[in-house]
């Protein structure tokens, strides 16, 4: 990361970095904005918190990522003084490089005085601070590499960040804004498959291609020509959990724990169920782990005395504690299949033992074939491993970069993401759609095993 000298600048007294690190862990701020993230069950937004929402380098929507170096930035970028901005944003990365939000906004104050090309990406915020990282490094890295080189036919790529904190009316709200707003060109979002559902049609009827590095249930397919996905649809997922359950451990007897209110989840319990009834196998039970009712033990003796040979958990990430539960009640006793929201630190944390063996399908594994290269390059930004959902974000930022290359305007991002011969180059494979606007990939199993790659003795390895 390259550093740039502050020289002639007034350098605050020490005083100074106390005062705003304390202010950085209450929400509080001066010049530059830092938003306390809305509850991820806030039903209503004004004109004003979507403002606030949406941010260049203004705003910090994960201020303890960063430094008090960080606030200073955002009042410098706030004040338009893009030079000093990007010299304090590298600065803060020096001593806390693991921070995309960061590597953004610097980016960003590059970009700022160039006639830069614009897109956003909507992350879920305080819904799942994790997954928001995960997201952002991806988008981080890709418009790290595209500036680095010179930009998009000579002009570099400014990302806005938008926090809809996975909430559909939020969401709804935010991607009006973007639409609105006819210099941005395309979105990298949303998250949760019912956020992404839910703001289909404003980006429909705005013509702004909005692509989906997470969102995998199937009611997306065919939902609009301006909504697309880097990530294989439940679909895929489905079927390769059901050819390894058939074909591998050889057993046709399934039970399913699921959340009812998830789209998601009610996705690929049922195209799992479809996906196993048409090769001869059967689930024998379903269980709703939103249900206050619910008994990881009861649910498994009831499942045992239905003929269940194999648990599969098509949870998100909402209810991954209570599928985690069923994990430790079934010690081992039945296989256990799981869904991409499984694929966690948490379950490697929690199950421990009792996880060892389970299944996970997952579009992209750090060690599988083809990897190494991206793998290594994100070490090396990053400071550590990465997974699946940031190089989902990084191959939709890719995809729309390629776009931009051809015509840098709105229609002209969804005819060429729409041509059967678009390809873009991603993390470790060609990115390019079927005509239902869904990734056209194949999914990788992975399988809990003991190892020391994590630090909780067990780790997800890709299956050949």
């Amino acid at each position: 990361m390259t550093s740039h000298s502050t020289n002639g600048k007034f350098s605050p007294p020490p005083i100074f970095y106390i005062i705003a690190a304390l202010l950085l862990i209450g929400g509080i701020s001066f010049g530059g904005k830092i938003l306390n993230l809305l509850p991820s069950n806030s039903n209503k937004i004004d004109s004003d918190a979507v403002k606030d929402s949406i941010s260049q380098g203004e705003t910090l929507f994960f201020p303890k990522d960063g430094t008090p170096t960080k606030l200073q930035a955002t009042e410098a970028f706030t004040s338009g003084n893009y030079a000093n901005a990007r010299a304090l944003f590298d600065r803060s990365l020096q001593q806390k490089p693991n921070d995309p939000e960061s590597l953004i906004y610097s980016n960003n104050a590059r970009a700022s005085s160039h006639n830069p090309l614009k897109i956003a990406v909507c992350v879920p915020g305080n819904a799942d601070i994790n997954g928001s990282r995960e997201i952002l490094r991806g988008v981080a890295q890709a418009q790290q590499e595209i500036n680095t080189a010179g930009g998009i036919n000579g002009r570099l790529l400014m990302v806005e960040i938008a926090n809809d904190n996975n909430d559909n009316k939020t969401a709804q709200q935010i991607a009006e804004s973007l639409v609105e707003r006819s210099s941005i060109l395309g979105v990298v979002g949303h998250y949760a498959s019912s956020v992404t559902l839910a703001t289909a049609d404003i980006y429909n009827q705005g013509k702004l291609v909005a692509i989906s590095p997470i969102s995998t249930a199937v009611q997306l397919s065919n939902k609009s020509p301006y909504v697309l996905r880097t990530v294989p649809s439940d679909y895929v997922s489905a079927r390769a959990l059901t050819d390894y359950m058939l074909q591998t451990l050889k057993l046709k007897k399934a039970v399913v724990y699921f959340n009812s209110q998830s789209d998601y989840s009610k996705s690929l319990k049922g195209e799992f169920s479809t996906a196993i009834a048409l090769q001869g196998g059967r689930v024998v039970g379903e269980y709703d782990l939103s249900n206050s009712s619910f008994s990881p033990n009861q649910s498994l003796e009831e499942a045992k005395q239905l003929g269940a040979e194999v648990i599969m958990l098509a949870s998100n990430t909402g209810s991954l504690d209570r599928a985690l539960q069923v994990v430790q009640a079934n010690q081992n006793r039945l296989p256990v299949l799981g869904g991409d929201d499984v694929y966690s630190p948490k379950t490697l944390d929690v199950t421990r033992q009792q996880g060892r063996g389970m299944v996970i399908a997952v579009p992209w594994h750090i060690l599988a074939a083809g990897s190494e290269n991206f793998a290594s390059r994100s070490r090396k930004l990053w400071g550590g491993d990465i997974n699946w959902r940031t190089v989902t974000a990084y191959d939709a930022t890719r995809a729309l970069r390629t776009a931009l290359r051809q015509n840098p305007t709105r229609e002209g991002i969804s005819v060429a993401l729409r041509s059967p011969f678009f390809a873009a180059s991603g993390a470790s494979q060609s990115v390019s759609f079927l005509p239902s606007g869904d990734r056209n990939a194949p999914m990788q199993l992975v399988q809990v095993v003991e190892g020391n790659r994590s630090t909780y003795g067990y780790d997800f390895t890709p299956i050949p």
